[in-house]
């Protein structure tokens, strides 16, 4: 029996009951439905309403739309289902996960910079704030991973850093600031991401941590997740072999599964050693490292079989459906472990109020909440955390501040992504740099990467660039993101031609609005910064502050040397 007055659901006896007397209610396929949470696309209202009919899923996640139309959309999927529905969003970094034109407050590795708690609570808060008013009130997010691992290309500037001390405080404070907006979370990616140095987008990972070692960090942040009563848990697809064979040790290597699929770390760790009583949602499916381990039609229904309680996303949902539906059939899911997952899921929505919300017609607000998207106290936390968090790493050829009397003509180097997708928090914010120097009275030539001049690759030797430019900058964009193996800079391949080679002739900047370790390709220059996020509030405090108007204020959450020798030079 699962104890529904305990942490984290606090049920009443009426909350309680609801929970029971719908559950008694439910269908076979009504239940089935409520285990899955899957993306949206279409917004068309005659499609949602034979989908929702169909499916009746127990949640539903939409990638960001203009507030306007998520707003109508979440409205709309409410008042034509039975049971409210969770509707989630990738709420890492501000209001932009839900709302295209929501507020990008900062990446989270941004607000560690800060070293302020406060900045953590208003992320949750700007976050919550703007969820709850298109009608979104499920969270995915805080990351609690410990970036441990500087060739990791997804966790990076999605995590509060390497120091699980930090990590804890800052995911607490979140944590309340999306409570206090009331929107529930789901803390990711459980058991923890960031040793291993691949993308569990690709493969399925392996946090290679000795249980000691595991308890020490990882652990320590989850327990306090667990203890602070967090409604649901995102599991990874993320092996961790050392406590699979500390609960089974028996199983061999080869048996070892990721934490979706693994009642050692489901049952054995999340449930058992870490106490957690609270809704399990997997990560997203279609990912590689879930689709790996067994057949699909095996690893849906084991992966609700061995502990977790919805499955986010499908490949062919009514493929997905038939999957459960025939291990309900032969017994490898029973009815009453789906019985189980079920309460659970209502349990979360009853400790959420979504059934009073529902009565009383407010599960979505009125048009009149979209004015706090994006609003006005929102940009000056964003500008402020900003205006804290820009961190300088080294300046050892006393560069800063420059002026245009000390560095008239600037070489302008943007590094960014050259391939789409990888669902990046930002972009384009990068190239406003160009116009703000301008603006400063610097003239500024961009490196062309369309048509890369071959004089100067090949004939231009050091006097013709020091007659060309005074002071090359770099701005590195080159943001976390999904679905790519590395996150390095990849330099012009016809002899590194943007790579900075003159440096003792004329000297150079680096800035990074996102990835901090790019100290490991770079290490030659001599003056860097890293500001974290690639949003409009970090190009205009980073102006600031290289023009010496602000100091820098920001603090280091990871060793951006990447223990490379001689980057701190």
């Amino acid at each position: 029996m699962i104890d529904l007055k305990a942490n984290p659901f606090f049920l009443d006896e009426e909350q309680e009951n609801w929970v029971h007397e719908t559950l008694a209610a439910m269908s076979t396929e009504e239940k089935i439905g409520q285990m899955f949470c899957p993306i949206g696309g279409n917004i068309e209202e005659d499609f949602l309403k034979v989908f929702i009919e169909e499916f009746k899923p127990g949640a539903m996640l939409y990638r960001p739309m203009p507030a306007k139309d998520v707003q109508r959309t979440h409205r709309f999927i409410q008042e034509n289902s039975r049971i409210p529905l969770l509707f989630g969003a990738n709420l890492e970094s501000g209001g932009n996960g839900i709302c295209l034109d929501g507020t990008y407050y900062s990446r989270p590795m941004g607000v560690a910079a800060t070293d302020d708690p406060k900045n953590a609570y208003r992320l949750g808060a700007v976050a919550g704030k703007e969820a709850n008013a298109v009608g979104c009130n499920w969270a995915f997010s805080p990351i609690c991973d410990l970036d441990r691992n500087y060739r990791n290309p997804i966790t990076n500037v999605r995590t509060f850093g390497s120091d699980q001390d930090r990590v804890i405080r800052f995911v607490k404070e979140q944590l309340k600031g999306l409570r206090d907006n009331q929107v529930a979370a789901a803390v990711k990616h459980f058991p923890g991401d960031g040793v291993d140095e691949r993308d569990q987008h690709l493969v399925a990972s392996v946090n290679s941590l000795s249980v000691e070692e595991y308890d020490k960090t990882y652990g320590a942040v989850w327990q306090e997740v667990v203890n602070a009563g967090t409604l649901s848990i995102m599991v990874g697809h993320i092996m961790l072999p050392a406590y699979s064979k500390h609960f089974n040790p028996e199983l061999k290597d080869e048996d070892i599964l990721p934490a979706t699929l693994s009642k050692e770390i489901l049952q054995g760790l999340l449930r058992g050693r870490l106490g957690y009583n609270g809704m399990i949602v997997t990560d997203a499916t279609p990912m590689i490292g879930f689709n790996t381990s067994m057949k699909r039609s095996q690893a849906v229904p084991a992966a609700l079989a061995a502990g977790c309680d919805m499955i986010l996303f499908n490949k062919d949902i009514r493929e997905d459906y038939q999957f459960v539906r025939d291990a309900l059939a032969d017994g490898r899911l029973t009815m009453a472990r789906m019985d189980e997952a079920v309460t659970r899921i209502l349990a979360m929505k009853a400790a959420m109020e979504l059934p009073q919300k529902k009565a009383a017609g407010t599960l979505v607000p009125g048009e009149e909440a979209l004015k706090t998207v994006a609003c006005k106290e929102h940009r000056e936390w964003a500008r402020a955390c900003a205006d804290e968090s820009i961190t300088l790493v080294k300046d050892t050829q006393n560069l800063l501040p420059i002026s245009p009397e000390k560095y008239k003509r600037i070489r302008l180097y943007l590094l960014e992504d050259r391939i789409g997708g990888g669902f990046k928090d930002g972009e384009g914010a990068v190239g406003k740099i160009k116009g703000k120097l301008e603006q400063e009275g610097f003239e500024v030539t961009l490196f062309d990467y369309g048509k890369p001049d071959f004089h100067e690759m090949f004939e231009g030797g050091v006097e013709d660039i020091k007659s060309k430019f005074d002071l090359a900058v770099y701005v590195a964009c080159i943001d976390t993101a999904s679905n790519q193996s590395v996150r390095r800079i990849d330099w012009v391949h016809l002899m590194a031609a943007d790579a900075p080679w003159f440096i003792h002739d004329v000297p150079a900047m680096f800035i990074s609005v996102a990835n901090p370790y790019h100290l490991v390709d770079a290490p030659m220059i001599k003056t860097f910064i890293n500001a974290y996020t690639p949003s409009d509030e970090i190009v205009d405090q980073v102006v600031e502050k290289i023009m010496g108007r602000s100091e820098f204020k920001g603090i280091n959450p990871v060793d951006p040397f990447c223990g490379v020798w001689g980057a701190k030079f």
